[in-house]
């Protein structure tokens, strides 16, 4: 066997385990939650500080207040949708459409 044939398979080979090596090293950070590195060792997420901790907390009481208003307008919303159906609302308008005159009985 050719000595440069062998040299090009054992180069390609070597990459090829950095390269999964790099994927498994990277997925088991991920999944135990140590930061992300770059190239040169910083870490790829920002380093929490009082001010984006304090962030983090304004943004989750403007969260928690929208989420309890939009359950307030679903629960609004559900009652007229009751009223607007309801077969009573109904006759109550045509009653009061015929007392306007603006239908003629036939």
């Amino acid at each position: 066997m050719d000595f440069g044939i062998l040299s090009t398979t054992a180069i390609g080979i070597g990459v090829a385990a950095i390269s999964v090596g790099w994927v498994i090293t990277t997925w088991l950070r991920v999944r135990h939650g140590y930061p992300l590195e770059n190239s040169w060792g910083k870490s790829v997420y920002p380093q929490k500080n009082d001010e984006a901790i304090e962030r983090v907390k304004l943004l989750s009481q403007e969260n928690a207040q929208l989420r309890a208003e939009l359950g307030s307008i679903k629960d609004r919303l559900a009652n007229v949708e009751r009223i607007v159906t309801d077969s009573g609302y109904r006759l109550t308008h045509e009653i009061e459409r015929l007392r306007d005159g603006k239908e003629q009985v036939q």
